[in-house]
This record gives C-alpha cells, sequence and structure tokens, in this order.
C-alpha cells in the first residue's frame, strides 16, 4: 500500500510541475478590442498573424496604408494582422479608442482588427506583450519593442516565429514571403 502511495504523490507532484511549467500559447490570451468587447486569440487559430504596436503620431504611422494593403491582399482564413494602440514612445498615441478608430477609419482605411489601447513595455505592460518579449514564455526569444510599428509574427500554431523591427516596412520581402509560405 505504500508503493502505490508513493507511486500516486510522485505522479501527482510531476503533473503538478508540468502544468506550472507548461507555457502559454498565444492563443490563451484574451484581449479587449476598440469597441471593449472581449477578443479570444483563439479565434485566430489556423491562421498566420502579424502583431503591431502602432501609434498615430508617430513619423512611421504611415505604415498603416501598408498594413491595410497587406491585410486587404492577403487577410482572411489564412492571415490577419491585429494592431494594438499603445502611448509607449514620447505620448504618440494620446487618443482615446474613439479617437484612434476615427484616426485610422478616416485616414487609413484600416479594416484589420484593433484592439485597446495597451503598454507594450514597462512595468505596466500587457500580458501578450510579455509573452511576445520573453523568451521564458514564449519559448523563441528575447526582444524588446524598439518603437511604435514593431511587428510579431506568429504561425498557424500559435508560435512565436519572428520579429520585426519598427523600421522594416510592412510590405518588405521578407514579411511578404513569410505570409505566402516562402520562407
Amino acid at each position: 500500500m505504500k508503493v502505490f502511495k508513493s507511486i500516486f504523490i510522485a505522479v501527482t507532484l510531476l503533473l503538478m510541475m508540468g502544468s506550472i511549467n507548461a507555457q502559454k500559447s498565444f492563443y490563451d490570451f484574451k484581449v479587449k478590442t476598440l469597441e471593449g468587447e472581449d477578443f479570444s486569440l483563439a479565434s485566430l487559430k489556423g491562421k498566420k498573424v502579424m502583431v503591431v504596436n502602432t501609434a498615430s503620431k508617430c513619423g512611421l504611422t504611415g505604415q498603416y496604408e501598408q498594413l491595410e494593403a497587406i491585410y486587404k491582399k492577403y487577410g482572411g482564413d489564412k492571415f490577419v494582422i491585429v494592431g494594438f494602440p499603445a502611448n509607449n514612445f514620447m505620448g504618440q498615441e494620446p487618443g482615446s479608442a474613439d479617437e484612434i478608430r476615427e484616426f485610422c477609419t478616416q485616414n487609413y482605411g484600416v479594416t484589420f482588427p484593433m484592439m485597446a489601447k495597451i503598454s507594450v513595455k514597462g512595468d505596466d505592460m500587457a500580458p501578450l506583450y510579455q509573452w511576445l518579449t520573453q523568451k521564458e514564455k514564449n519559448g523563441v526569444e528575447d526582444s524588446k519593442v524598439q518603437w511604435n510599428f514593431q511587428k510579431y509574427l506568429i504561425d498557424e500554431q500559435g508560435n512565436l516565429v519572428k520579429v520585426i523591427a519598427p523600421r522594416t516596412k510592412p510590405n518588405d520581402s521578407e514579411i511578404l514571403d513569410w505570409i505566402e509560405g516562402k520562407s
């Protein structure tokens, strides 16, 4: 009986340790849309995803135009762009959700999903961005969000594949080749 009890305890401990060490997946996160609705990233299973932190008053804001063009060309069942407005860099995204939506729609015709404003660095960094930037959480690499319009590429299984620098344009061949499955 003592042997069975010891085995039971050992198996229980191993199961507990496994669940403690299990990494979260991209699909485990829930975020809020600009409209304040819950959005489960699990709804994106099977798609390639580009996550990008955005800002309305940045020298790189013009990237919205290329992001929208890529979304119109490739978006759908296999690919999606998810924008996360953030005010972490020189106050370049000061607007409310309504102001951000209006800016994106009127100036760039944005139709890809835009989420509620979050923090992408610092003590109040959003949990998703903690996962995106910490190897111990994403299993791939550590990164630091350098500026607005940094891009994170997520594969169809919810794995971080690559981090793309903010100044790299959305229509760069490296990104397009990844979307098209050439790399």
